[in-house]
């Protein structure tokens, strides 16, 4: 596959942080302190290996939106995040429409979200069908990052290559 004006671009798929059991929906749980430090711990090894995105899509679940917090916080990221509804009830082809419309200046972009999709969304786009996903799982707080070369609108099944598994210790 060809880079697109030479870039690979890079996606970064994270589901939230450990969140606590019950609140007075699902969409308001929070996370708990371990979330906070998972979700701070992921940004600290997105940083040290160098991934820096240029657009956050955020599901606007609280415990979404404090897993992204505690992330850019801990990465250094500067980034404003999108809260978006559309992926607190996504399924991974929704979620994959959403990278999908994205504009082809946009070489990186990082994706906080739920399981099963964040967990489906890295499955549908391993190339290579990576023993080291199926190994893993998708627990709280991991983080999936893929490298594609084409434009965005072309993504797909096996399209992207998975480069690199984050999954919180313990």
């Amino acid at each position: 596959m060809a880079t697109v004006d030479g870039v690979s671009r890079e996606i970064l798929l994270v589901r939230h942080a450990k969140a606590e059991g019950y609140a007075n929906t699902d969409h308001e749980r929070a996370l708990t302190e371990r979330g906070v430090a998972e979700a701070a711990e992921a940004g600290r090894w997105l940083a040290q290996r160098g991934s820096v995105p240029e657009l956050a899509l955020v599901s606007d679940a609280i415990r979404a939106r404090q897993t992204w917090a505690a992330l850019a916080e801990a990465a250094g990221w500067a980034l404003t995040p999108t809260f978006d509804n559309t992926l607190y009830e996504a399924d991974s082809e929704t979620a994959l429409d959403v990278v999908r419309g994205l504009d082809d200046d946009v070489s990186a972009v990082v994706l906080v979200g739920h399981n099963p999709t964040m967990a489906y969304l890295a499955q549908v786009l391993d190339a290579g069908g990576s023993p080291q996903l199926a190994t893993t799982g998708f627990p709280t707080a991991a983080v999936a990052v893929f490298e594609y070369d084409g434009p965005w609108a072309d993504l797909g099944e096996g399209a992207a290559r998975l480069v690199d598994v984050h999954t919180p210790p313990g």
